[in-house]
């Protein structure tokens, strides 16, 4: 059977119609198996099923939102169900009243799909998932966009797959969606047109409250601090913290295994340079595949990829540094210091997603070479303040995030009937 997977995925990678014909053929059985699973199910209106990034961590805005919900008495009679591709490493959230886990694609999965009145997701569903009529499917999203998006890419390098093909997956999650939401009018317009909202006459399913994850960032102790310092073997660091979170390149693509990092950064040269007074936690994007050599590096490069929360990463960080990840629009409520890395420039703006805004926005340098990013490090150590120009990119992008977000959008989207 592996092997047989591996050669489809080979020849799915060479030919668009092969491509093409394996995932319609996939999403028609999968459609066929969800029908009969579900059959005669019927809707319990106080039953929410969350999933983050595809089931892969517990965090983003479906997080904050089960959070906020969980401790406020109105929706103590509700139950909460959390899937996941792995339930074994969520086992501790079981515990918490009226809550429950299964695995992405069981059985289970499906009816409680079948069975809430609520869908919360962060990230794109599969194509043969389609919530009933009398469901509500929130679509939270995980960032502001400076990437271009579905409906909006002029340019396009995945290999896995054609810019029409995309395209149409976009327009057919949108005809899913019972609300989106958005943490500003800027990222209102561009979910609108990315998702070509106006097109189906979804525009105002969008819910402009800010964005319920980055409530953390307002709300985190001390004692927060100490636990995920503890919880990283840092707890007796003296050293200033860089996190280190780059974007996935959809060119970078490896039959079998994924997508994959290459290792753009001298971490050698960083260490022999600053080992004495930073340390990096390095973050790769959700999608990366291939497995990065941290023993090489011990003792100043952290491996963090299995923190589900980036929001533990940011509060505990001194100076972030990343490229074109949508993490700096959140770590900037912070309002601390932040350098972009952008070594392939060029080849992102004008071959790749391309961009919504102008670069010349970007509260932090961007530096295209390992001697920039150094000078910058250094420069930010002896002279950082929060600027004008920062102060001006948080109150364009970030103005309603305050620490309430989960509050607001809950009151929008759970109907008051729900709760007799």
């Amino acid at each position: 059977m592996k092997s047989l997977k591996k050669i489809a995925l080979k020849l799915s990678e060479k030919s668009v119609i092969v491509r093409n014909i394996l995932r319609k053929t996939l999403n028609l059985l999968k459609k066929i198996s969800y029908k009969i699973t579900t059959l005669g199910v019927k809707i319990d209106n106080k039953i929410i099923i969350f999933c983050s990034f595809n089931g892969k961590s517990y965090s983003c805005s479906p997080k904050a939102i089960y959070e906020y919900m969980i401790k406020d008495e109105k929706f103590k009679e509700f139950k909460y169900i959390w899937a996941f591709k792995d339930i074994n490493q969520h086992e501790e959230l079981s515990k918490n009243k009226n809550t429950y886990l299964v695995n992405m694609d069981s059985k289970q999965y499906k009816k409680y799909l079948a069975t809430a009145k609520y869908w919360i997701f962060n990230y794109k569903i599969p194509d043969y998932l389609y919530p009933k009529k009398e469901q509500v499917f929130i679509q939270c999203w995980h960032g502001t966009p400076l990437k271009r998006l579905g409906c909006d890419l002029i340019h396009f390098d995945n290999i896995l797959n054609t810019m029409k093909g995309m395209k149409k997956r976009y327009k057919i999650e949108a005809s899913k969606f019972s609300y989106f939401l958005s943490p500003s009018k800027f990222a209102s317009e561009k979910f609108i047109s990315a998702w070509n909202l106006k097109e189906i006459g979804k525009e105002n399913i969008i819910v402009e409250k800010g964005y319920p994850r980055n409530d953390f960032l307002f709300n985190y102790t001390d004692a927060d601090v100490s636990k995920i310092k503890e919880k990283l073997g840092i707890e007796n660091e003296k050293r200033k913290i860089i996190l280190y979170a780059p974007t996935y390149r959809s060119n970078q693509h490896e039959t079998g295994v994924g997508y994959t990092y290459k290792e753009e950064i001298d971490f050698e040269h960083l260490r022999e340079k600053f080992g004495n007074e930073y340390i990096v936690l390095f973050r790769p994007h959700y999608f990366i595949a291939n497995v990065f050599d941290f023993e090489k590096y011990k003792g100043f490069v952290y491996d963090v990829s299995k923190i589900d929360d980036i929001n533990e990463l940011y509060i505990i960080t001194d100076l972030l540094i990343t490229d074109y990840s949508s993490v700096f629009f959140d770590y900037a409520n912070l309002k601390r210091p932040m350098i972009f890395y952008m070594y392939d420039l060029e080849h992102y703006r004008d071959k790749s997603n391309g961009f919504y805004i102008d670069l010349a926005e970007l509260p932090g340098k961007i530096t295209e070479t390992q001697e920039e990013l150094e000078e910058e490090i250094e420069r930010i150590a002896k002279d950082f303040k929060y600027d004008e120009k920062y102060k001006k990119f948080n109150e364009k992008y970030n103005y309603l995030d305050d620490g309430n977000a989960s509050k607001r959008v809950v009151e929008e989207v759970i109907k008051e009937e729900q709760l007799q």
